[in-house]
């Protein structure tokens, strides 16, 4: 484990790096930026190699009919898209050309239940560019999404003060006001949206995801059935023009009984849809079929 002052290094060479991409990112077009974010993704191909084995074993989980040559593909694909989806991120302040690289379908339905005083629990994944979806969607209706806590801090501060240009609200999970702060968001109309395809520390159940069973935070679902809000599956990706793709799915209305298991499992099939439709968008490095006994509340929806 790395000591104080070698985390205290890697976090100031992570602002400086953080800094340069940004000071560049937000100074070209964005197609520019794009094509570096490709250069570097590919580099990390080549030189991320743990980051790169862990990938190909979690997407031989999923895809085992592939061919070694499919997955490594998708894999290499994948470094690309997220080297290209950094300076989106850092370019996204340069707001007056967003709806011109963005395109929507199925939002106005849910804009419309938020302006109508509803609130609405997003469910979504790391799929496409999931913070030029949060960002996009903040300038149309309020927005306050929940995130781990970073272990960079200054990593963290570095996304949280870019979301607040679109004015978004970030809460820490796992801070001591978490709690109080996701009770008020929901009381007010607007959009409350959580990740929910990692295996975190957090109450969670196995659901089937790509046919095996995969722990799953059934909080948000808990939190949409306690206050009978609207939920919806959300996603992004990044189209071959370089554009954004944004869909939201038929919201549900939650009542009180309702099942978070069953609602935390339906809300998984559609991100596996999603990471099906676009697999080189989905980040195929986390382990996503961790077991965690204190964690599991014991049921299993199948």
């Amino acid at each position: 484990m790395a000591g104080p002052k070698l985390r205290a290094f890697r976090e100031r060479a992570l602002l400086r790096a953080l800094g340069i991409v940004s000071f560049i990112g937000r100074r070209i077009p964005l197609r520019r930026g794009q094509a570096i974010g490709r250069f570097l993704g590919s580099l990390a191909w080549t030189f991320a190699r743990g980051e790169r084995r862990k990938a190909m074993r979690n997407i031989e989980i999923a895809f085992p009919e592939w061919t070694d040559d499919q997955r490594r593909r998708v894999i290499r694909a994948m470094f690309r898209h997220l080297g290209t989806s950094l300076f989106e991120i850092v370019w996204l302040p340069n707001i007056d050309e967003l709806n011109e690289r963005t395109r929507f379908e199925g939002t106005d339905r849910v804009v419309d239940l938020v302006r109508g005083g509803r609130s609405v629990v997003v469910f979504t994944g790391h799929c496409g560019n999931w913070e030029w979806l949060a960002y996009s969607v903040g300038k149309r209706a309020p927005v306050t999404v929940l995130q781990r806590e970073r272990t960079e801090r200054g990593l963290g501060d570095f996304i949280v003060d870019i979301r607040k240009q679109a004015g978004i609200d970030t809460i820490d999970r796992g801070s001591t006001a978490a709690g109080r702060e996701l009770i008020r968001a929901m009381r007010k109309p607007g959009f409350v949206a959580f990740l929910i395809d990692q295996s975190i520390r957090a109450e969670s159940a196995k659901v089937p995801f790509f046919g095996k069973p995969a722990l799953t935070p059934i909080g948000p679902a808990t939190l949409a059935i306690r206050t009978e809000a609207y939920a919806v599956a959300a996603f992004i990706e990044r189209l071959d023009d370089g554009t954004h793709l944004i869909r939201f799915q038929e919201p549900l209305e939650t009542k009180r009984g309702d099942d978070p298991i069953e609602l935390t499992a339906r809300m998984t099939r559609a991100i596996e849809e999603q990471v099906r439709r676009v697999p080189e968008q989905w980040v195929w490095m986390h382990d996503r079929w961790r077991d965690r006994p204190k964690w599991d509340v014991g049921s299993t929806a199948l």
